[in-house]
């Protein structure tokens, strides 16, 4: 299993000079999540963006990633405004592997608790499942992509109906 880090919410840090929340270029909120647990999980930071940034060019390089890695198995940190949409773009390139994306609407800076809920989530989701496909692990769902989507209203995720 591979832990693709691209930013998003979670990963966001209060800036204290000017004063507006950034997505650093680290992978410390992962690896205090999972510092107190047994397994070395292999984590990758790649991108480092606020999703609304993303484009094609950071979609495909996730894309690239994954078809070079020896792992069939991988949980994607992800913003939660386009996290849909880049899993509807890797739906139409792999489905011969598990891809599970996550991210959190707080940062974990902020709230430790849902970030750590979502990424212990798909991590245990990841182990268990054996079907292979495109899922989306937030607010204590976890589906394929298609059936779980961002309530912009409500500010969660919720299945589709």
């Amino acid at each position: 299993m591979l832990i693709l880090n691209s930013g998003g919410t979670l990963n966001k840090r209060y800036n204290f000079i000017n004063g507006e929340l950034e997505v650093p270029m680290d992978n410390n909120a992962i690896d205090k999540i999972l510092q107190n647990v047994e397994f070395k999980y292999d984590i990758a930071g790649i991108i480092f963006k606020d999703s609304l940034q993303m484009d094609i060019n950071d979609r495909k390089m996730l894309a690239n990633i994954i078809m070079q890695s020896k792992d069939d198995t991988f949980i994607i940190i992800h913003g939660t405004d386009t996290m849909n949409k880049s899993a509807e773009f890797l739906s139409e390139i792999f489905n011969d592997r598990k891809i599970i994306l996550t991210g959190a609407m707080k940062p974990f800076e902020i709230d430790n608790i849902e970030s750590s809920l979502n990424l212990g989530m798909a991590i245990g989701f990841a182990k268990a499942i054996h079907s292979n496909g495109i899922y989306i692990c937030m607010n204590g769902n976890i589906e394929l992509h298609n059936k779980i989507t961002k309530n912009t209203n409500l500010g969660k995720f919720e299945l589709v109906k």
